[in-house]
């Protein structure tokens, strides 16, 4: 698999191993790890909170995200909205969350991720957001539609490689969450923003700490 993805970040300090078979869906290692130790608090225990998230995204370049932190700070004027923006270097769109845990992810998984998603094959291709709304969760988005179809062809592509199990397509809507606010502003058209996109990154998120960290990137590539 050399060349196929890079690690980016020597996030557990140890070096990884493949200790192979993985299980069919390596997503569920992350779940299981933390159901087991939980289970051993026994009925008085109390469980930790998260504190490590793990997700698939594809990112926009570093010209991008500079534009669209831009334009997020006047559509946040514009509408009223007090959310604090998130960070140009956060922004991204989520293909696949792998789980959440109370510690960092073993260096076994990410190894079982990264060698999943190097097997999926697709060229890089452009996405384009042309409208931004608010999501019934307080999330004020940039979203779109058919020219987003690339997007939901990678998603379902690196579902199946992680899942290794044939299935009905998944709901997926593709958008990048730009701020949260409790105001909600319904759907309109933007100017539209693109890019190409050109790889898909393992994320692991320290929750609560605003910190991303890029630990794998995997380049897309022509079957």
């Amino acid at each position: 698999m050399d060349g196929l993805f890079t690690r980016t970040n020597d996030l557990l300090n140890v070096t990884p191993v493949l200790t192979g078979p993985f299980p069919r869906k390596p997503s569920l290692l992350f779940a299981r790890r933390g159901r087991r130790r939980h289970a051993g608090l026994g009925s008085a225990g109390v469980q930790r909170p998260a504190t490590d998230r793990l997700f698939f995204a594809v990112r926009p370049d570093l010209e991008t995200a500079a534009e669209i932190a831009e334009r997020t700070m006047r559509w946040r004027a514009d509408h009223g909205l007090t959310g604090k923006p998130l960070k140009p270097e956060h922004l991204h769109v989520t293909l696949f969350h792998v789980g959440d845990d109370d510690e960092p992810p073993p260096a076994e998984l990410i190894e079982a991720l990264a060698e999943r998603a190097a097997g999926v094959e697709m060229p890089a291709f452009r996405v384009e957001f042309d409208r931004v709304m608010s999501f019934g969760g307080g999330a004020f988005v940039l979203g779109g539609d058919d020219r987003l179809i690339g997007l939901h062809i990678l998603q379902q592509r690196l579902s199946d490689a992680l899942d290794a199990s044939p299935g009905p397509a998944r709901r997926f809507e593709p958008h990048v969450t730009l701020l949260r606010d409790r105001r909600h502003i319904a759907e309109q058209p933007i100017e539209p923003i693109s890019w190409t996109a050109r790889e898909i990154v393992l994320v692991h998120s320290l929750l609560g700490r605003t910190i991303h960290r890029d630990i794998v990137r995997v380049p897309l590539r022509q079957g």
